[in-house]
């Protein structure tokens, strides 16, 4: 991890239009991955033994099984969010080898990618990012945003 205060996360908005996309774990971390993600894309595909309670209501292919690296052939995007330290640090190496993007949540350091705080209006989308350090501070920030847009509607037109 980079200590030098330089960003090591390149700050950029992908284009995930038809690109394939997998979560993998079906628990809480899981969860909270799916949920943000379906505010984007319709076409997920999310592989666990087991699903937390309300990953049916989401929009995405849930397949219920034991992670396998054929999981992710094709694949453009993963998120890893197994509560297995172990098998996220497998999973990332597998993605790694197929030149797979991935984010392992809750370990920046092994992440290709980070995800920041999002406040998104129509096609207006504003994202904050700690350089995965300071998650809370940028949910923070986001929210500030969130408040002055909210008062200060007419500065945006």
């Amino acid at each position: 991890m980079n200590t030098d205060n330089n960003l090591i996360f390149l700050p950029v908005s992908l284009n995930i239009t038809g690109k394939k996309i997998v979560i993998i774990g079906g628990g809480k971390v899981g969860m909270h991955k799916a949920t943000i993600l379906s505010r984007f894309t319709k076409e997920a595909t999310v592989f666990s033994p087991d699903f937390r309670e309300g990953f049916r209501a989401l929009p995405f292919t849930l397949i219920q099984k034991k992670y396998e690296k054929e999981d992710l052939r094709g694949v453009f995007l993963a998120y890893i969010c197994t509560e297995n330290e172990v098998l996220n640090r497998q999973i990332k190496q597998d993605a790694q080898e197929l030149g797979v993007l991935a984010s392992v949540c809750d370990n920046p350091a092994l992440c290709d990618i980070a995800s920041p705080a999002i406040y998104q209006k129509g096609a207006i989308c504003i994202s904050v990012s700690s350089n995965a350090t300071d998650v809370r501070r940028s949910l923070r920030i986001r929210d500030r945003i969130i408040e002055w847009v909210q008062i200060d509607k007419e500065s945006l037109k």
